[in-house]
């Protein structure tokens, strides 16, 4: 494990998101077909073994790296409903029901949230330390933030393959998981490495979907296909408009060199 991080990483996580999964195709029930938490555990596993306290060091200080600019608090927060509601319009302009804006509620947006911030079973805290916080850092030491990025989202659509048999997500979610890991990327790089950039991304995400704007059966289906359109050509226009962004990762979003003090590794902007 100490040898090989990065794929002892992956392997657990698949392995921990993935019994539960398994035990129900065979009939038996652990509480839940799936686990989101496998990439955190499978993240602190690895740490604890591998690293100790220096990497628990090094992954804590992503997560409370918070003074980005409230600009990329506007991004992580602001993108994902940004997108959704593109996605509506254009879904109504091309001839499914058209969305309805009065079903939105607010309040309930952000107290989803504000709950999936806190909870370490949902998507955001259950996913984000582990494929951004961990595994993206020990990709970018051998790879731009372009390739890095490419190998994350076909690796964390693979994770959610589960969900596709489980009714949790549509086929097209799987390649839409692999475009979205660029934003990701791109946010997580241009705020100096900063994790909670990359869960505030992910709460924001979940917290203002389709549902809201009251697509059901074949308008959803719809969507989700006019989502992943959009979600392509905003990738497009991130990669062609910032290209400085994907030549190379700053040194704050690197893993440290086994043995480095965390703390002392400078932060390229």
């Amino acid at each position: 494990m100490r040898q090989h991080r990065l794929t002892s990483f992956f392997v657990l996580a698949y392995v921990v998101s993935w019994t539960p999964w398994l035990v129900h195709t065979a009939g038996l029930s652990l509480g839940t077909p799936f686990f989101p938490g496998g990439p955190l555990v499978a993240a602190l596993v690895v740490i604890a073994v591998a690293e100790g306290r220096p990497g628990f060091r090094e992954l804590g200080a992503r997560l409370l790296r918070w003074r980005v600019g409230w600009v990329w608090y506007v991004v992580a927060l602001g993108l994902p409903v940004v997108l959704v509601l593109v996605t509506g319009l254009l879904t109504d302009w091309l001839g499914a029901p058209a969305p309805d804006w009065s079903s939105i509620v607010w309040a309930d947006v952000a107290l989803t949230l504000a709950l999936r911030l806190v909870n370490p079973t949902d998507s955001p805290l259950g996913e984000e330390p582990g494929f951004r916080g961990y595994a993206l850092p020990l990709l970018q030491r051998r790879r731009s933030p372009l390739a890095a990025a490419a190998v994350l989202g076909l690796l964390t659509a693979g994770w959610h393959v589960p969900l596709v048999p489980l009714g949790n997500l549509g086929w097209i979610g799987l390649p839409s998981t692999v475009v979205i890991a660029f934003l990701y990327v791109w946010l997580v790089n241009r705020t100096g490495g900063s994790l909670l950039m990359a869960v505030l991304f992910h709460a924001s995400q979940g917290a203002f979907t389709f549902g809201m704007l009251g697509y059901t059966g074949a308008a959803a289906d719809r969507a989700a296909h006019v989502y992943f359109g959009v979600l392509v050509v905003t990738v497009a226009l991130v990669v062609v408009g910032d290209r400085a962004a994907w030549r190379r990762a700053p040194a704050s979003a690197v893993a440290a060199e086994p043995g480095t003090d965390v703390d002392r590794v400078p932060a390229r902007r």
